[in-house]
């Protein structure tokens, strides 16, 4: 995914001057040919992501487009309070890049909780004018990094690192806070998911259709704002909805999709799977954690079809 993003930002900063890319160490091969091609547009701030978020927000008052982009969780939480006063609040043209989502960490998810934003929604969709989205594949990421750049105002985009599998095909098209359909076998289950967990979501919802369970599948690459009607409507004559997110149940894609049922009086039972009021456990590769954690194909499975079959919503 991080190849998908430089090449589009890079064709994004070729074409416009304003753009600016934002760095803290990330030393890849793609960093160093974008600062060799580009070296009036690039700016390596080292491990010092809440001075580099307020930089960005000067930057752009001053007419550039930056792009703040580094780990998701030293962005999410250790830059927090800049993003808050110095981005939001301001209402700055400021695009925060969080690279690592959930547990979509690569090899450094054997870092454990430390390397892992599962509490990040919570906290980034509270904060007023921001925009928040979240990735599942690279060619919706490119899709997104456009669409970031040609939207005014402060925006927060989430994405993976860990070769993450394609969905789409390139007639994917992405309306800001709409569902987008992966899978329809029928009206009875539905399911939303967000982000790098969507390829396993994916697999399981396939499973769930061989085995007999009409269901339809949708991917949210929207966390706020979200389109109320396009939500109702998806869930339109089911009989059970779930979420599915590498994030905490408390403040993530669950806790939107409650609020939306119950602000509009709707009693589709919803169940949510995710990280119950805990860390992530165990260590090792993002494949690894999600299975220790329930949220590979078969977890995910299993928990849809033991709900189904006469488990209760948490």
């Amino acid at each position: 995914m991080q190849k998908a993003y430089i090449k589009t930002l890079y064709d994004i900063m070729s074409a416009d001057k304003r753009v600016c890319s934002l760095l803290s160490d990330s030393g890849t091969d793609y960093d160093l040919l974008m600062a060799r091609d580009f070296p009036a547009q690039c700016f390596n701030f080292g491990i010092a992501e809440q001075n580099k978020v307020a930089v960005a927000s000067g930057m752009a008052k001053m007419g550039k487009i930056p792009f703040v982009y580094t780990t998701d969780v030293f962005l999410a939480y250790r830059a927090y309070e800049f993003i808050r006063d110095d981005v939001c609040f301001q209402r700055r043209n400021v695009k925060v890049m969080g690279m690592g989502m959930g547990m979509g960490m690569g090899s450094w998810s054997t870092l454990g909780p430390s390397h892992h934003s599962t509490e990040a929604l919570a906290a980034l969709r509270a904060l007023p004018s921001l925009t928040l989205l979240c990735a599942a594949t690279p060619l919706e990421l490119t899709r997104l990094v456009r669409f970031v750049y040609e939207t005014n105002g402060p925006v927060y985009l989430r994405f993976g690192m860990s070769a993450e599998e394609e969905l789409f095909g390139e007639d994917y098209k992405f309306e800001l806070g709409k569902p987008i359909m992966l899978l329809n076998s029928g009206t009875d289950v539905t399911i939303f998911v967000t982000g790098t967990v969507a390829a396993p979501a994916y697999h399981a919802a396939k499973k769930l259709r061989d085995n007999g369970i009409a269901i339809r599948l949708y991917n949210m690459p929207t966390l706020k704002p979200i389109d109320d009607a396009a939500i109702l409507d998806a869930l339109s004559s089911s009989k059970y909805a779930f979420t599915v997110e590498e994030h905490s149940l408390q403040g993530g894609l669950g806790g939107a999709i409650a609020e939306i049922l119950a602000e509009a009086g709707e009693e589709v039972p919803l169940k949510r799977l995710g990280l119950d009021n805990c860390f992530a456990k165990g260590y090792g590769t993002t494949a690894d954690v999600r299975k220790l954690n329930g949220l590979d194909t078969d977890g995910i499975y299993n928990q849809i079809v033991n709900h189904i079959n006469g488990g209760k919503t948490k």
